[in-house]
């Protein structure tokens, strides 16, 4: 019978080990889980978390309060540059296991302060959806994207993406308020990265020749450091 009871708790304590931490994933503004693909999150349950509609004149607060409700406390979280400044407000007001944030902001001090005279002033309100969607040259260098793969992605989450959320989230970053950083968070961050500038960010691990969708580009050495990160 103890022989029994041994191999029992043995084979739970096997299956207790095996289990994979859920990992709460946010994309970056208007993407969608494309830009994961050649990352290795195979060490944890990956869910996905969908975009919700955003009330009107909702701020990045509020709206982190709403899509955060089937959140567990003690969550483990990504996000990728929008995604990573919802998690950032999560974490404010929920107790975080692990955050990762991936080519992010972590307060409004790590904007260019071009994005917050922008917001300040409303000049964000008067740019056309057909403007924000468009790739181009500029849109090509702008995010980093170099090969005729990275440059198809681009087209085609820029494509796919609702022009009412992209202004949205555009109005929501450039008024972003926030001021407070994550208790316990790890923050990867190009060193190339045009639109969130390095110099700007604290506190981060920098990825070399890292562009702003390095997650997609630089994923075999972003893989290997979180693991490692994690692990610890």
């Amino acid at each position: 019978h103890l022989g029994k009871t041994a191999t029992t708790w043995i084979r739970f304590l096997r299956g207790w080990r095996m289990r994979k931490t859920k990992l709460f994933v946010f994309s970056g503004l208007g993407a969608d889980r494309r830009i994961f693909v050649n990352l290795d999150l195979s060490s944890f349950e990956c869910v996905h978390v969908d975009w919700i509609e955003p009330a009107k004149n909702e701020t990045l607060q509020q709206y982190a309060l709403r899509i955060s409700q089937n959140i567990p406390e003690n969550a483990s979280i990504l996000g990728v540059s929008f995604g990573g400044m919802l998690a950032v407000e999560i974490a404010n007001h929920k107790k975080i296991n692990q955050l990762f944030l991936i080519s992010s902001a972590k307060t409004k001090f790590e904007l260019p302060f071009l994005y917050r005279f922008t917001g300040k002033i409303g000049l964000v309100y008067l740019l056309p959806s057909k403007f924000l969607k468009r790739a181009n040259f500029f849109s090509y260098w702008f995010f980093g994207m170099k090969t005729d793969d990275e440059k198809r992605l681009l087209k085609a989450i820029l494509n796919d993406t609702d022009a009412a959320f992209l202004k949205w989230a555009m109005r929501a970053i450039c008024s972003w308020k926030n001021k407070n950083l994550p208790v316990k968070y790890t923050h990867f961050h190009g060193s190339t990265d045009r639109i969130l500038p390095f110099r700007k960010i604290n506190n981060a691990v920098k990825i070399i020749n890292g562009g702003h969708l390095m997650v997609f580009q630089k994923a075999n050495e972003l893989s290997i450091i979180m693991k490692s990160t994690f692990s610890d």
